[in-house]
């Protein structure tokens, strides 16, 4: 063959080629990410829109017909466009052509959806724009759980004492937790006092957004030195709460306390999480991009510690989920693999030429071509081509693989 007249001419080109495929292939996958699925980059933006305590039918009539006819004219690129509207949420997933911009996409829809904004229904927000990836899954879900906290407790220190500290783990992607209750300062009102003194609702609300407000105030000067002047409305404690005042009635003063109930509780529970009998919060954690798997895990765990250190010692942080165990005994398999192959194929040299410097070739540098195909070229094919190291052809995808 032509290519085996080309070696023996020059010997020491192809002998320093394959020191090259065996270096390239050991420092390839030292530096690959290494994680179970591959970055599959689907052109999908998503738009989620809330507005609590609005039915499905009429967030799908004022917020995601008007949202998907906006979306039309301002975003590029639109294969189609599919919605779902829920009570108080609405999901708009706008689908792009296959080599449409993502980026160019979110910019469109983010300008988009702020012009809108003002002929949807009053107190609307901006909504969620974000970028699908089948990739973001979650790689670790730490629950965190303790006999002695409350759901509330529990959902506040996942959510402000560990997803912040763990937000700054490089690669580590902290979404909310799941379980738990959201502390909020609820209003309970009586419709019977609210009718014997004549008081809509919506004037108890209108008395508690009046009377807390926060003013920028500036500064007095006073001889020599300048003093910050607070003028501060809101209240401190719930007590106060319960003495605004509403309204006046025949002379009389109408408090909060006379209509309604002020107490420290939670938002409506949706959710709840059971870890060995005990009600926890869920901490899911996801990465960010290429990061590898691997090292998001490995950060996380070595943070742990760190952060168990600032909280209640009663507090637990156990792992439930960890998806680096198959990632680490997927690459044991790949690296079994290769050795086996390289193995039978020295083996089979020794055996039928009997030379001991070309078994020594083969078993080097049939690894190294396997390490590199896998780390870099392989990656780059098509869905209907695959490598297979143990016979270096191309080939179609069986049904299993």
């Amino acid at each position: 063959m032509w290519i085996v007249k080309i070696a023996l001419r020059a010997p020491y080109t192809f002998t320093v080629l394959g020191i090259l495929l065996l270096i390239g292939g050991a420092l390839s996958a030292l530096q690959m990410a290494k994680d179970i699925f591959p970055a599959i980059n689907i052109p999908v933006v998503g738009i989620i829109w809330t507005y609590n305590g609005l039915p499905s039918q009429e967030m799908a009539e004022r917020i995601t017909t008007v949202s998907e006819r906006a979306l039309t004219t301002s975003v590029n690129n639109i294969e189609h466009i599919e919605s779902n509207s829920f009570n108080g949420i609405a999901v708009i997933k706008v689908y792009l052509q296959p080599q449409a911009s993502v980026d160019a996409a979110i910019a469109e829809t983010t300008a988009g959806c702020q012009t809108i904004l003002k002929t949807l229904p009053p107190g609307m927000t901006p909504p969620n724009i974000l970028s699908y990836n089948a990739a973001n899954v979650p790689v670790l879900q730490l629950s965190v759980g303790g006999a002695k906290f409350s759901e509330q407790q529990l959902y506040d220190f996942a959510t402000n004492f560990i997803r912040t500290q763990l937000a700054t783990v490089q690669g580590a992607s902290i979404p909310l937790p799941y379980g738990g209750k959201t502390r909020a300062i609820s209003v309970d009102l009586d419709p019977n006092k609210l009718q014997a003194y004549n008081i809509a609702p919506q004037e108890v609300a209108n008395a508690i957004n009046q009377q807390s407000v926060v003013l920028p105030s500036g500064t007095a000067k006073i001889g020599k030195r300048e003093y910050d002047v607070l003028i501060n409305g809101s209240t401190n404690t719930i007590q106060a709460l319960n003495n605004l005042p509403v309204k006046q009635v025949n002379a009389a003063t109408i408090y909060i306390r006379d209509v309604a109930n002020v107490r420290d509780g939670y938002t409506p529970q949706v959710n709840m999480v059971v870890s060995n009998g005990i009600k926890a919060a869920l901490l899911p954690v996801l990465k960010n991009g290429d990061a590898s798997t691997l090292d998001v895990v490995s950060r996380v765990r070595k943070a742990l510690p760190r952060i168990a250190a600032t909280l209640p010692q009663d507090l637990q942080i156990k792992p439930l989920f960890d998806q680096s165990v198959f990632v680490s005994s997927a690459l044991d398999g790949v690296m079994r693999e290769g050795i086996i192959a390289a193995s039978l194929t020295a083996m089979m040299i020794l055996l039928f030429l009997g030379s001991w410097r070309s078994t020594l070739v083969v078993s080097h540098v049939h690894p190294a071509l396997d390490l590199f195909f896998r780390a870099g070229f392989a990656r780059d094919l098509p869905d209907h081509q695959y490598y297979d190291s143990g016979r270096p052809r191309f080939g179609r995808r069986h049904p299993g693989r």
